[in-house]
């Protein structure tokens, strides 16, 4: 609907950033007919991330295929609608357990891991036995599971080439984890999170999942996506440096991790002020001695 008229008849190979950038900001932008009425309203930014997300996808695979050479759909080089909004508010950590409580037993280890490491949902329910290095504490993120409507889940590539990554597992991660795999087994290409049938998650079985229980958790306004933003706040509350949480979410630039989470950051204003006190004041102190008294009156 948004894509096919767009680039649908175009060899991949010919498509250019500058045109992605263009389709992407026409996507936001309402249609009028003759008489002023509006014929189609523009999509939101997070619909728009989503169509776009899904053209990212395309060009990934068609990097692994060797039909092109890089992706023009980086962040980068496409800028998505800034949202409105304001701020993200994470989770409580009393949120998280009682979400983990209140969803059915085959998806609790599944809060942990992303409230845990800051994992994207579709990297999450693509993760298999073999990415994650238990001894290492470590898991390779190089896929997801991709969920279009109307066809099977299939591995694709992760959202972004800074996607691509090992994120950093702490023992209780691991710990659940290992439960879960001892209670649930392995599913199908040997996933670590099936459906209650022992299928690959679907994405709408992940929504409707979490909307089910939310109620029952107390807990609004929410979604998977959330205890992502939960883990980002985590690290940034311990003292995580910038680049740091960046590598761990897999964010293709530092610029993204500060246009989101930038609020979080504890005592910005504070350490800002500090060190520049503590930079000007060597100059500062000479000048005042040299004033007088009397001047200074």
């Amino acid at each position: 609907m948004h894509v096919l008229p767009a680039f649908g008849q175009r060899p991949i190979s010919s498509i250019e950033t500058s045109e992605v950038q263009s389709w992407v900001t026409r996507l936001g932008q309402a249609t009028y007919d003759a008489n002023g009425a509006v014929v189609r309203a523009g999509l939101s930014p997070s619909t728009i991330e989503v169509v776009y997300g899904k053209v990212a996808a395309v060009f990934n695979a068609a990097i692994e295929d060797r039909l092109i050479s890089r992706t023009l759909c980086g962040s980068r080089c496409v800028k998505m609608p800034r949202k409105d909004g304001g701020d993200i508010l994470p989770m409580s950590p009393e949120q998280v357990a009682a979400m983990a409580a209140a969803l059915p037993a085959h998806y609790r280890a599944l809060v942990v891991l992303i409230a845990g490491t800051g994992l994207r949902p579709g990297e999450a329910v693509g993760l298999t036995n073999d990415r994650v290095k238990w001894l290492h504490r470590r898991i390779q993120i190089d896929r997801q599971l991709v969920m279009a409507s109307g066809e099977a889940p299939r591995f694709g590539p992760v959202k972004t080439e800074g996607s691509n990554r090992t994120a950093t597992v702490p023992d209780a991660v691991l710990e659940v984890l290992a439960a879960h795999v001892e209670q649930f087994g392995l599913g199908p290409h040997d996933l670590l999170f099936t459906d209650d049938k022992g299928d690959p998650i679907r994405r709408s079985a992940m929504g409707h999942a979490w909307r089910r229980a939310a109620p029952a958790a107390g807990v609004v306004g929410y979604s998977w996506h959330d205890l992502r933003h939960y883990a980002a706040s985590v690290m940034i509350a311990e003292g995580a440096s910038v680049k740091a949480v960046q590598k761990q979410l897999g964010h293709e630039n530092a610029s993204t991790t500060l246009d989101t989470y930038a609020h979080l950051f504890p005592n910005a204003e504070e350490s800002t002020r500090n060190a520049l006190a503590a930079g000007i004041a060597q100059i500062v102190s000479p000048l005042c001695h040299e004033v007088s008294p009397k001047a200074a009156t």
